[in-house]
């Protein structure tokens, strides 16, 4: 009778569990899982807007994914969007891991770590709307930037930053580099820190170099850290649409070389076509996920197999 009683109290207490769980289960339910079916419902439906005519919703079964398919944009925005990505991806993992080995190396004694970790920090607390904003102006044909060119003679005509590719592009990368790279170098010190220092003392006293112990003990011990990084910075890349969107007004000029996938279903999205949007948004799905995989199986050393 008493271990009954005292089984009936736990199963009553671990109720409450269950009770805290409600608000988050049906905030789930109302605003992710009945919009990801809806979306993938609509996927198979024709349903847009001609002019003040609406058409549908018909099913239309494979149609919208075929369309999107055979078009060719979404080769080509897929491409701009990870062009973009590498531009801001490759400086922001490389400086931030030189950062995080500078910070966390006790033999340095670097004067001011909070100082400087909160300044690197800072550009990810800038809504990405702002930053964008803030960017424009610099460089746009009249801006701060093209004044100082001019002024020291290197250029001779004010150059039109966001009507070259290049330019384009490098500017919507460095911006997503300055906005990440001190969230990177954040997580990059936790894992660092959580190294056992054992293991670099005892290199240090069979003779290793600080190139040998970085990358035969940091690099390897951090790659759990480096492939969560890897793995959301692709995701947000692929979702990348403030920043191209507010720099060239959504049009991704030049010649749509800065339009990403996101900025062209937001196209589908503000024209109401719905079905075509669904289906956009089921193949953006598709490709993250895949990306995600061969970024995962790629770094995956022998001891995982």
């Amino acid at each position: 009778m008493a271990n009954g009683g005292k089984s009936s109290k736990v199963v009553r207490y671990n109720r409450w569990g269950y009770y805290f769980l409600i608000p988050f289960t049906a905030a789930y339910v109302i605003f992710q899982l009945i919009p990801l079916i809806d979306t993938v419902t609509q996927s198979f439906f024709e349903n847009y807007r001609s002019g003040l005519k609406q058409i549908g919703p018909n099913f239309i079964g494979l149609a919208n994914y075929v369309k999107i398919l055979s078009s060719g944009d979404l080769w080509q925005y897929a491409k701009n969007t990870m062009i973009i990505w590498l531009i801001g991806f490759i400086p922001q993992i490389i400086i931030s891991l030189l950062l995080a080995a500078w910070f966390t190396d006790p033999s340095l004694r670097l004067k001011g770590q909070r100082f400087f970790k909160t300044v690197i920090y800072l550009p990810n607390l800038i809504m990405a709307s702002a930053f964008a904003m803030l960017f424009f102006t610099l460089f746009s044909d009249n801006g701060p930037v093209n004044s100082i060119l001019m002024q020291l003679g290197l250029i001779s005509t004010p150059y039109k930053f966001f009507s070259h590719v290049a330019a384009s592009r490098c500017l919507v990368g460095f911006m997503n580099f300055l906005m990440w790279f001190g969230n990177t170098t954040i997580l990059l010190m936790a894992g660092m820190l959580g190294i056992d220092q054992s293991l670099f003392e005892a290199a240090e006293v069979d003779g290793a170099t600080p190139n040998q112990i970085f990358f035969r003990i940091t690099l390897p011990l951090l790659r759990p850290i480096l492939v969560y990084v890897i793995i959301t910075s692709l995701i947000g890349g692929l979702q990348m649409f403030d920043v191209p969107q507010i720099l060239t007004d959504g049009t991704g000029d030049p010649a749509r070389t800065t339009m990403t996938m996101i900025m062209w279903l937001n196209k589908h999205l503000y024209s109401k076509n719905y079905g075509m949007a669904g289906a956009l948004s089921v193949l953006l799905f598709i490709i993250t996920g895949v990306l995600s995989l061969i970024v995962f199986r790629l770094t995956k050393t022998d001891t995982d197999r």
